[in-house]
């Protein structure tokens, strides 16, 4: 199993200090990988990172805003000062809001597409700048089924996530050459914070079970195995491509 095996190399996951962010951190760090966290909330990030710590792994906290280029570049620059090497980046950073497009204001959908997919547009590219250097890397933006289809309510997460499937491929296009593989997952609907509130829903549990074909929802941890194999030398000939980890629904009407 030396094909998954992370031992030696490093991982930033943006968004971590809860739900898929730190689902998808906590596989990769049981398989060997050392972690960078990266939140906003200083106080829940160390948190998270003591809890990680305790399991045994080796882990480091990054607090700063994926919104803000500024601060975004001066955290590789962080990097770079410290010595440390971001061999894995997993971008999964996001927010979610609910609305009908002809109630949204420009400022909503900016900040659904600032947090979703111009960060991972940024914070991509800073870590791909070092990584073409060294000639290798390993790329994964976080999508959703709404990379490929639409609900009501959810605009600017659609197009969002649409536009994470495609910066994917764009990614790719110009980085593997380098050694970098750029991959993307997309979670179907996950029992997490941000889901709450449907969870909690009769009405819309019961769409998702029924539209599900594996009559479920999916846990957090069941993105851990996707996330270990496109970080590891097992997918170093697969780029540009998007995993969907949602029970069978995007495949059936």
């Amino acid at each position: 199993m030396t094909l998954f095996d992370l031992t030696g190399r490093t991982a930033l996951v943006t968004g971590s200090s809860r739900g898929l962010g730190l689902a998808i951190a906590t596989g990769l760090a049981q398989a060997g990988a050392s972690l960078i966290l990266n939140g906003v909330d200083t106080g829940r990030l160390e948190a998270t990172a003591e809890t990680l710590r305790a399991a045994g792994h080796s882990v480091r906290t990054a607090a700063f805003d994926v919104t803000d280029e500024a601060a975004v570049t001066a955290a590789f620059e962080a990097f770079d000062r410290d010595g440390i090497a971001i061999d894995i980046l997993v971008n999964n950073a996001g927010i979610q809001l609910r609305k009908p497009i002809v109630e949204l204001s420009t400022a909503e959908w900016q900040k659904v597409m600032d947090t979703n997919l111009t960060s991972a547009f940024v914070v991509g590219r800073e870590a791909a700048k070092r990584m073409i250097t060294r000639k290798s890397g390993k790329i994964i933006n976080i999508g959703s089924l709404t990379s490929e289809l639409a609900r009501a309510t959810v605009a600017p997460y659609t197009v969002a996530k649409g536009g994470i499937k495609m910066l994917t491929r764009a990614m790719t296009a110009e980085w593997a050459e380098h050694g970098i593989q750029v991959n993307a997952i997309g979670p179907g609907y996950m029992l997490t914070d941000m889901n709450e509130a449907l969870i909690n829903n009769p009405q819309f549990d019961g769409w998702v079970k029924g539209r599900t074909p594996a009559r479920r929802w999916g846990k957090p941890e069941e993105l851990a195995g996707t996330a270990v194999y496109l970080a590891s030398a097992a997918s170093n000939y697969v780029s540009g491509q998007i995993i969907y980890v949602d029970g069978g629904m995007i495949s059936v009407l």
